[in-house]
């Protein structure tokens, strides 16, 4: 009956196979109406730089030091760096729109109808859009713009004139960005690419094809995919919509539209990441209530100077922009005063995360076990 799931599943890139999707064979067992109750344990994604910590003080440190919890990322250079390379392009287009002399102009008019965030997708969308929290995207990295752009000669000609070059190998665009490592302070160099996704229009593998630029056409890729990268986006984007009030409610729950299509499917492929996404988003909600629990219990110690001395406040303030600047502006008191406000609403937020992941994966299971209730099969991720 296995044959319904992959029990092994790529993790980095097609083939590689590393991700094993086997059930926890002493907690499987047949219910009193004959179905068969699959259960598979919870799972964080592994991160070679950071091992979480037993001791609730040391995931508070590691917290307050930004490295509670990497992210898994198909890139080496910081979203926030390639963001700003993309809003130089996009808000270039909106300038020409704006210019009825320019060669460009219709096309770009045409261009922006649905707005200037639709002329994008992937990473750059989720971060752009923010669907994540600001710990996603501070910390998630990339090495390309995923354009999706008709007017093919506009976009072309606003890269050349931003200063990127076409790649005549692999026609895509190329660019080299610099960056300031917080932690080291050494000056980083690599190269950004920039496609324009509509050859995806017919195929990007196995038969399948994209659709456009909506969060659900992003989710449809990246269930197919199911890469850890893919898996851990679409978590990040689902602890943080809950469905009812935030500014994304409608399109977050569209999103079903693209559950419902992958279930339907019933492949194996598919199947497999499913319940991979479960366990990996019912592992990052017991990490987020166990680091919440120990914020509430130490978040006080940011207020010790003999705990925090000004060197190490510094050294807390280099990964993010705004402290540093904050920092500089008003000096270590208000700087601990700003952090501690900073960890209590981080506390709550983190819980609210928690509720958001469970709530999340109990609806997907559901859907999932409705799609093979015919084979007397249940799914179940352990308590």
């Amino acid at each position: 009956m296995t044959s319904i799931w992959d029990m092994k599943a790529d993790i980095v890139q097609n083939g590689d196979n590393l991700r094993d999707v086997s059930p926890l064979h002493d907690k499987t067992y047949v219910d009193e109406n004959g179905f068969t109750h699959y259960v598979f344990s919870k799972l964080l994604f592994n991160n070679p730089w950071y091992k979480v910590p037993d001791d609730d003080l040391e995931l508070f440190k590691g917290f307050l030091d930004g490295g509670s919890r990497a992210y898994p990322s198909d890139g080496s250079i910081p979203c926030d760096i390639v963001a700003g390379e993309a809003r130089k392009i996009l808000n270039r287009i909106v300038d020409i729109s704006n210019q009825p002399d320019n060669i460009y102009y219709n096309d770009a008019c045409e261009s922006l109808k649905g707005g200037k965030f639709n002329l994008i997708r992937g990473t750059l969308k989720l971060y752009l859009g923010k669907y994540t929290s600001r710990d996603w995207r501070r910390k998630r990295f990339t090495d390309d713009i995923d354009f999706w752009v008709f007017k093919v000669h506009l976009l072309d000609h606003v890269l050349r004139e931003m200063g990127w070059i076409k790649n005549k190998e692999t026609g895509e665009f190329e660019k080299s960005v610099e960056w300031i490592n917080p932690d080291t302070g050494e000056t980083r160099h690599e190269a950004l690419c920039a496609a324009n996704n509509l050859n995806q229009l017919l195929d990007f593998g196995a038969g399948s094809y994209l659709e456009g630029t909506k969060l659900k056409e992003i989710f449809n890729k990246k269930l197919k995919r199911g890469h850890d990268v893919d898996l851990s986006d679409i978590i990040n984007v689902a602890l943080y919509n809950d469905g009812s009030i935030n500014r994304n409610k409608e399109e977050w729950n569209n999103v079903w539209e693209s559950f419902e299509a992958a279930t339907n499917t019933r492949n194996s492929r598919i199947t497999s990441n499913i319940i991979s996404l479960c366990r990996y988003s019912l592992g990052i909600a017991d990490h987020l209530e166990r680091t919440s629990n120990a914020i509430e219990r130490y978040h006080d110690k940011i207020l010790d100077k003999n705990e925090y001395p000004d060197e190490i406040l510094k050294r807390i303030c280099r990964t993010s922009i705004h402290w540093m600047d904050y920092l500089e502006k008003n000096g270590p008191d208000a700087t601990r005063n700003m952090l501690h406000e900073f960890l209590i609403e981080q506390k709550d937020e983190k819980l609210n995360h928690v509720k958001n992941l469970r709530s999340f994966v109990e609806k997907i299971l559901k859907l999932l076990n409705s799609k093979y209730e015919y084979l007397k099969v249940k799914f179940e991720i352990e308590n």
